[in-house]
This record gives C-alpha cells, structure tokens and sequence, in this order.
C-alpha cells in the first residue's frame, strides 16, 4: 500500500516563488467521501488517477495510490464527471536541503490562497521551517483540495 506523509503551511511570503517555472494543474474529484477520494489531474501534459484514504489523527499520512493515465482520458473525466469547481493552480517546487517543497498558488474559486506543503519520510521527522512559511494547516480538513471543491476558499469568512 502506497502512503503520502506531508505537512501543509500556509505560505507567508509568496516572493519565494519568483523567478521559478510553475506547472499549471487542473484537478477535479469524482468521490470525496470521508472514508476516500478520487481525484482526476491534468499537471502540465501529463495526468494522473489519485485515490486517497481516511487521513491520520494527525492529518499528515494517509493511505494514496497514484496511476498516470492519458492525458486524454483526463481531459474527458474533467469535462464530463469530475464536481464542480475544479481545482485550478500554478505548482512551483523548491529544493530546501534534502526536502522538496511543493508550493501551490491556487486560482478560479480559491484564489488568494497559497499552500506549501513538504512530503516527509516518515510523520515524526523534524523540519526546518523555510522563513517564507507562514500557519502550519496539516490536519485542518478546510485546505484539502477535496474540500475546497465544496467550501471554496472566496467564499470564506477571512475577518
């Protein structure tokens, strides 16, 4: 079984982005029950099936099994059967160390939004933190993607 460890922080200043290549990526979900969610992704001219399990107490791991598909294949469940709205973002990864941070600036419904999240070996590994990394949100069910289909990010109350 393939499991996903990641922390996700809120990303304090996005400057850190500039000058790196993005890859745009569309996403949308066919299944986002508690116990599971399926998830379509076009990144870039490549695409994926994602299906992902109930996450830890903590929220940083979870049960995940990823296939790339056609990017075809994507495009039509896009179209025709994924919720809506679809996930829209620019991903930028940077190299901090040994860790990749994968920092995702969100448009369409979730504008304004800018995540990073770090893909860890296991849960108890220490990090440091970059000093652009703002409010860590692991575990915080309102910034998953899959929730931001259905409470999306500009229609948050921000006061």
């Amino acid at each position: 079984m393939g499991v996903e460890i990641e922390r996700k922080f809120l990303v304090r200043d996005l400057s850190v982005v500039a000058g790196l290549s993005g890859t745009p990526m569309r996403q949308g979900y066919l299944c986002v029950e508690p116990e599971r969610t399926v998830r379509v992704r076009l990144s870039g001219t490549r695409a994926f099936l994602t299906v992902k399990g109930v996450p830890s107490d903590s929220g940083a791991s979870r049960a995940e099994f990823e296939y790339e598909i056609s990017a075809r294949d994507a495009g039509e469940m896009l179209d025709r059967l994924t919720l809506r709205p679809q996930i829209e973002k620019i991903r930028y990864r940077l190299n901090a160390g040994r860790l990749v941070w994968e920092i995702d600036v969100f448009d369409g419904e979730n504008a304004g939004l800018v995540v990073a999240e770090v893909e860890l070996p296991s849960e108890g590994m220490a990090v440091i933190l970059p000093n652009w990394i703002g409010e860590e949100v692991t575990g915080d069910p309102r910034y998953y993607n899959a929730n931001l289909v259905s409470h999306p990010y500009r229609e948050w109350d921000k006061a």
